[in-house]
């Protein structure tokens, strides 16, 4: 089990895709907490019920919610209560499916990875990086972000040189696809590598 994070900006999300490239399942959980948003998904009622106001046409206006935790940060652990154990069992019928499958290894894209003690249940963690400058401009490309926006998201992640100090992979992203793909099929050679080495070692 790979555990695939990195702060915002950083290029994880086409990191994740490199992988999935190469046939390695990829369980993206940002992707599944946007469908628990969508109308008909499984956080709406509870988030409605929590955040009054911020269900609209069906489903979660991320804008409102992002509103609403501004005003009360104390909100983010209601937030997490509703969303996790729906993140968690999302993840559990993708292992199950996995392993069915007969894949070798996976890849959990958890942004908050070491932030929620993810890392702990994973064989080996990934985290995606880039100079702080490159990361801030990429940010600021996206439409409706700010300054004050990116600081408050970037204040709620463990800062990116704690996250390279306790990874045991790093894929640096500021020097092409190309070269960022290479990163990840050394990666993934690595591991195999290990794997092959640890079936010898149980026979």
């Amino acid at each position: 089990m790979i555990g695939l994070t990195g702060s915002i900006g950083m290029g994880k999300s086409e990191t994740a895709r490199m992988f999935a490239r190469l046939g390695i399942p990829v369980n993206d959980s940002d992707a599944n907490v946007h469908a628990f948003y969508e109308p008909g998904g499984a956080a709406v009622p509870d988030i409605e019920k929590a955040f009054p106001g911020t269900v609209r046409d069906g489903k979660v206006d991320r804008a409102l919610l992002t509103k609403a935790l501004a005003a009360d940060p104390s909100g983010f652990k209601k937030l997490e209560a509703i969303v996790h154990p729906l993140v968690a069992k999302t993840q559990a019928d993708f292992l199950a499916r996995a392993e069915a499958s007969g894949a070798d290894m996976v890849v959990l894209d958890i942004p908050l990875l070491f932030e929620t003690g993810g890392h702990a249940r994973v064989d080996a963690v990934v985290v995606v990086s880039a100079p702080p400058h490159i990361q801030r401009a990429r940010v600021l490309e996206r439409p409706g972000m700010t300054e004050e926006k990116l600081d408050q998201i970037l204040s709620r992640q463990t800062p990116d040189e704690e996250k390279r100090a306790k990874a045991d992979y790093v894929v640096v992203t500021d020097k092409g696809l190309d070269h960022a793909f290479e990163q990840v099929q050394m990666i993934v050679a690595d591991l195999r590598e290990k794997i092959a080495v640890g079936k010898k070692s149980e026979n």
